[in-house]
């Protein structure tokens, strides 16, 4: 990911108000900001303007932030790009339904700008850390690549959302190691970040649909492992 000055960040909201306070912020802080009013102004601006970083509300006209999210993640030039909802909707189901679509994180309005970016810039600085350690991990016939964030199984490549990635580097980082559900959201979202621990067995099941159910083991009660070999 880019340095502070060229990191992009991209602000959707139908409230023109909310986005000119997060704009002036942002840009304050030294980023290069877009703008959109809704979801399908969003999905072609992030396709020409690839930021690092969607601010996506939820409650928008045409297309909701859901659905939207849903969009932006089946777009492979965005599998790096974080996206955090900041919404007034509280709901658990909305919360759910935001991270089964690939969101990092969920942040419930009213907005507090100092406190939102000192959270953006905690999560660039995570992302980087993660960067600077090794970027690939081969196991049998499994190779977790992390420059491309791309998996390859038996020479086929399949891509991988952002956050399933990291969780399936994270646990081939450490094999055998058993995580509990807390100890993952911790690595993978963040300390600061709130995030129901239902997410993590929605990410783990939906890697297990790609690489297949050998190499991540539930242990029943604790958590997840990683195993480098299969039966």
């Amino acid at each position: 990911m880019s340095s502070k000055s060229q990191q992009r960040v991209l602000v959707v909201d139908d409230e023109d108000d909310i986005r000119e306070l997060l704009h002036y912020n942002l840009k304050k802080e030294g980023y290069d900001v877009e703008q959109a009013s809704d979801g399908f102004e969003a999905v072609d601006k992030a396709r020409k303007f690839v930021p690092d970083l969607i601010l996506l509300d939820i409650m928008m006209p045409q297309q909701d932030g859901v659905e939207t999210c849903r969009q932006l993640r089946e777009n492979k030039d965005l599998n790096d790009t974080f996206i955090v909802f900041l919404t007034a909707r509280s709901e658990e189901y909305s919360e759910i339904a935001a991270f089964d679509n690939g969101a990092d994180d969920y942040i419930n309005k009213p907005i507090k700008p100092r406190a939102l970016m000192s959270r953006i810039s905690a999560m660039f600085r995570r992302e980087q850390k993660k960067k600077n350690a090794s970027d690939k991990i081969v196991v049998g016939d499994l190779t977790i690549d992390r420059t491309s964030y791309t998996i390859t199984i038996k020479n086929e490549v399949v891509t991988l959302p952002k956050k399933e990635f990291e969780l399936l580097f994270f646990l081939a980082q450490n094999p055998g190691k058993v995580y509990s559900r807390d100890d993952l959201l911790a690595n993978i979202w963040g300390a600061d970040v709130y995030v129901l621990a239902r997410t993590v067995d929605v990410h783990i099941r939906k890697v297990r649909e790609k690489i297949g159910d050998g190499y991540i083991v539930t242990v029943k009660g604790v958590g997840y492992k990683f195993e480098t070999t299969k039966d």
